[in-house]
């Protein structure tokens, strides 16, 4: 298998992708999906055999960097792609000074996945795009 995460700026790929998996796939709303804030984020994309397959994207804030809009397609899933992302993604943080944590909003059936990368869950369950997620941070 062959993987190669990278950081890009081809929005316009990581927006298919997303929306094959959050808009096709899972339901949600264009208008929750698409947002301003892919000029501002660093967005990463999950190459398998040359066909993009994933994407994440980061968020800064102060002290910290979130992570969201992470997405497998169907096809690709099983082959730890999901977990190299977020893994990809937490050394981008580590590597901006003043960035001491990472947070992200889970998908509550994900709560797992995450914690088994290190992140730790705190505060209430929420709904977000109609889908309930928990928030998860792992400090560095």
């Amino acid at each position: 298998m062959s993987l190669l995460i990278e950081e890009t700026r081809d929005i316009a790929t990581c927006r298919t992708l997303r929306r094959v998996v959050f808009i096709e796939e899972q339901g949600v709303s264009e208008a929750d999906e698409i947002d301003e804030l892919d000029e501002v984020a660093i967005h990463l994309i999950a190459w398998l055999e040359g066909e993009a397959v994933g994407t994440a994207r980061i968020l800064l804030g102060e002290g910290y960097g979130k992570i969201g809009r992470v997405c497998v397609l169907a096809m690709a899933r099983g082959n730890g792609i999901g977990a190299a992302l977020i893994r990809a993604a937490v050394a981008r943080l580590q590597l901006i000074e003043g960035i001491s944590e990472a947070k992200l909003g889970a998908q509550t059936h994900a709560l797992g996945f995450y914690e088994a990368l290190g992140f730790e869950a705190y505060g209430p369950i929420y709904d977000d795009a109609g889908i309930a997620h928990r928030d998860m941070v792992i400090r560095f």
